[in-house]
């Protein structure tokens, strides 16, 4: 059926209703090279909640801050009716060690620090924003637990992290009576499919919303991009700078521009736009709660919102489905292979190597 953003969703296994697209604000402030200034911004932030949204994901240190600062001065007098998310343990200030990282002393100065911007008393959504493997997994949740006791953190939740890590953290949170994970943010798109091997299938059993950031590749799914940047990925000084990070980070290859490709066909047969037909693709996942849509302009942002009515038919799926398919890796091969399910059956035997 055709959703709207006030087609609400329960965020994990918890009673918080969420929109099923949130508002990414790292696109709030111009710090970065490739954001909105602060007009276009608010522009973008009520556009959104006048459609009925109301999730907002920033972190402490999107636009150097400034993603914070705006969301707080737009949300000042409609705070109670929004979800405003964040995420700590990125530096905060260059040269000094403990104003980043999960430990609990970065994590309740950054908490501070988000509030203030903000504007604020308390946060709906906290994540835990990169994994360091160094700061024990029970500082990290019990530091989360006293935030919620004391009122300044709602939910907590998870944001590029291991599965088994997430799901270890999960077990020690039950087993302790702390305040259990209620979301997982990852990467997720067409071209970016490797949650699915074990994060995405945690995450569900675990009882975590997945809430896909970059769920069109940086732009490349919507086509801005073609075989020319390929021969000479770098725009040079004045081209686009979120151009050059995708460049930086391998994602101007030939097999994602392939996929691209097939989302084009489709979103021409359907006649909707690639980006629509790209986060359709991502709602379909039953695990996927809110794909995070980062706009720069009403336009783009107007745009990636029609992806709610998209209808995607079963042929549509299978050929989207087919041109991003990724290796499944071990064990999810092996247990998938005939030989292995009929031995779990009993009706083979399977000899040990000599």
């Amino acid at each position: 059926m055709p959703r709207t953003l006030d087609t609400y969703r329960l965020l994990g296994r918890s009673g918080l209703r969420v929109s099923p697209l949130a508002l990414g604000a790292a696109t709030f402030g111009t710090e970065w090279g490739w954001g909105a200034d602060e007009e276009e911004s608010r522009r973008l932030f009520d556009l959104y909640v006048e459609r009925g949204g109301n999730f907002v994901d920033t972190a402490s240190t999107y636009t150097d801050g400034s993603s914070e600062r705006l969301l707080g001065a737009f949300s000042r007098h409609r705070r109670e009716s929004l979800v405003l998310a964040t995420k700590y343990t990125t530096l905060r200030t260059p040269g000094d060690p403990n104003s980043g990282g999960p430990h609990r002393k970065n994590l309740f100065a950054s908490v501070e620090s988000s509030l203030r911007r903000l504007q604020t008393d308390y946060l709906d959504l906290l994540y835990l924003h990169v994994w360091d493997f160094t700061t024990p997994v029970e500082e990290v949740l019990r530091g989360l637990d006293d935030l919620v006791r004391q009122g300044k953190v709602l939910y907590v939740a998870m944001s590029n992290v291991p599965a088994w890590q997430v799901a270890r953290m999960q077990a020690v949170a039950e087993l302790r009576g702390w305040s259990p994970l209620v979301a997982l943010q990852i990467e997720y798109s067409l071209i970016e499919r490797t949650g699915e091997r074990d994060l995405i299938p945690m995450a569900r059993e675990m009882g975590l919303g997945v809430v896909p950031y970059s769920p069109l590749g940086g732009g490349l799914l919507t086509g801005k991009y073609g075989r020319a940047d390929l021969a000479d990925p770098d725009p040079g000084p004045g081209g686009s700078t979120r151009g050059r990070h995708n460049a930086a980070l391998g994602m101007l290859t030939e097999r994602n521009l392939a996929i691209a490709d097939t989302l084009r066909e489709v979103a021409a047969e359907l006649g909707r736009t690639p980006a629509q037909v790209g986060l359709a693709w991502t709602l379909h996942n039953p695990a996927v709660t809110a794909p995070v849509i980062g706009a720069r302009t009403t336009a783009q942002l107007a745009d990636n919102l029609g992806a709610l009515d998209v209808e995607l038919e079963d042929t549509h799926l299978a050929r989207l489905d087919a041109a991003g398919a990724i290796e499944p890796g071990l064990p999810h091969a092996l247990l998938a292979g005939e030989p292995m399910r009929r031995a779990t059956r009993g009706e083979l035997t399977i000899q040990p190597r000599a």
